[in-house]
């Protein structure tokens, strides 16, 4: 079993004043010698994680926002870390399949193997008008897109010259004369709902962060819905001949009960107790608590134990960035997990 944590940017973020100073002040002059808040947030928290035995950070992206560019963060966070892996977010409406290919084995070399792809295909149409892209909503499109834009980057990590003919791209005698670190290559995680879209999976991805039923109201109902899941996407693999490892993404929080965790939840992500915080945290993360790892840490474990026996192999922990949640979280699940000595 694998665990990892998202690096800590606005849009996927929640109880965290660093975050909060750093939107706050994202059109304003910093102070000479002063880096945002955000950014030394995520050089503590994602060290702290690199330190503590998880495995991966998803660097998701943002443009109309605060959020800092992933790419950028993220290798920047690459360069402090010895062990964890870099996943960063890139959206084939926004980028050329051939830049990826040269950034991706850019970071690769850097991090001496360490680097994966995050493939979204995105949503917000006022944010990809405005940066030069298009998202294709309501459109399958989108995914034969998405399927060729790493058919071409993973092509170019192969093989000099490259070319390629497809409905949206065509590439002719590319040539990338610098190849990703391992022989392994950077692999690709994505997510959709859309039957299209998991086509794609099946026939592209390496990982799949499994969708689930937003609106079940147990944690059963969510282990239910799971289940379906993975079972349809094994239906789709078999089809296409390969295999796709599955990824989730529940929230955790720990107390000596499941009330008393919940409710140290709320107060984390919460600090005032207004009902707009509330809201906001329904909103970002309600689904994620139901999924059964809010609760004590043998109930965290336990419930581990039955996303690993579905199939689930990359738990990636939501939960507000702060070093000793990092640190709970690597005494209470990663160094039982795994029998190791906590760090």
């Amino acid at each position: 079993m694998q665990f990892g944590l998202y690096a800590p940017v606005p849009h996927v973020t929640v109880g965290s004043t660093e975050i909060a100073a750093s939107v706050a002040g994202a059109l304003e002059t910093l102070p000479l010698g002063v880096a945002d808040p955000a950014f030394t947030l995520s050089r503590d928290v994602l060290v702290e994680a690199d330190r503590c035995g998880f495995d991966i950070i998803l660097f998701a992206e943002r443009h109309l926002g605060a959020d800092m560019e992933a790419w950028v963060l993220g290798s920047a966070i690459s360069a402090l870390t010895t062990r964890i892996r870099s996943m960063i977010a890139v959206h084939p409406g926004l980028w050329h399949p051939q830049i990826i290919a040269k950034m991706a084995s850019t970071l690769d070399r850097m991090c001496t193997g360490r680097m994966a792809l995050n493939l979204i295909t995105g949503w917000n149409v006022e944010e990809h008008t405005m940066f030069g892209g298009e998202t294709m909503i309501g459109n399958d499109d989108r995914y034969v897109r998405a399927e060729e834009f790493i058919r071409i980057v993973q092509g170019m990590w192969r093989e000099a010259p490259f070319s390629f003919e497809g409905v949206f791209y065509k590439v002719k005698d590319a040539q990338l004369l610098l190849r990703p670190a391992t022989a392994a290559p950077p692999e690709i995680f994505t997510a959709s709902r859309s039957p299209r879209g998991l086509d794609m999976i099946a026939r592209v991805g390496d990982w799949w962060f499994v969708d689930y039923d937003k609106d079940a109201e147990t944690t059963d109902d969510v282990m239910e819905s799971l289940q379906r899941a993975i079972d349809d996407m094994r239906a789709r693999m078999t089809r296409e001949g390969r295999t796709v490892r599955f990824a989730f993404n529940p929230y955790v929080c720990f107390g000596a009960s499941r009330e008393e965790a919940m409710e140290r939840a709320l107060r984390m992500v919460t600090p005032d107790g207004s009902d707009a915080d509330m809201r906001k945290l329904l909103r970002r993360v309600g689904p994620a608590t139901r999924a059964g790892c809010v609760g004590t840490p043998e109930q965290v474990r336990a419930q581990v134990n039955a996303f690993r026996d579905m199939g689930i192999e990359l738990l990636l922990f939501k939960f507000p960035p702060l070093v000793e949640e990092v640190r709970a979280i690597s005494r209470e699940v990663i160094a039982p997990m795994r029998g190791s000595k906590p760090i």
